[in-house]
């Protein structure tokens, strides 16, 4: 599949927020009090379990798509998102391209389907 920089390789979802279990706990208290939010997480889970729709999404892709939390990135992937998480963009052939930020994550309204649609706007990928 043709990307705007090459072939994509990869897309990627990154988190604002840490994986680990403390980081979970940290971001869910967070959220509870107001100083903690990522518009991804809004986006994918409901509660601390992955939305259905969410899942009929992955299991209809055709092409890679991962989602990382802050603390699973490599050294080159933390380099390109640092200061612009969450975020969703791809790994092509020259490099990483950002195809989704925070402000057009935030326009999803939470929502599973309005993302899909950003996401094929902003990088003609095709989802099933």
């Amino acid at each position: 599949m043709d990307g705007r920089n090459g072939k994509y390789m990869q897309v990627i979802g990154v988190y604002n927020a840490d994986g680990s279990i403390m980081g979970e706990i940290k971001y869910l208290l967070g959220k509870m009090r107001g100083t903690a939010h990522c518009a991804l997480c809004d986006i994918t889970h409901r509660g601390v379990s992955k939305k259905r729709e969410w899942k009929e999404l992955e299991a209809g892709q055709d092409f890679d798509f991962e989602l990382l939390h802050l603390d699973e990135q490599d050294d080159e992937l933390r380099s390109f998102t640092e200061g612009r998480t969450p975020c969703v963009l791809t790994r092509t052939e020259e490099g990483f391209v950002m195809l989704l930020g925070d402000e057009e994550l935030e326009e999803c309204g939470k929502s599973v389907e309005k993302f899909s649609q950003l996401l094929i706007k902003s990088s003609h990928i095709s989802i099933e």
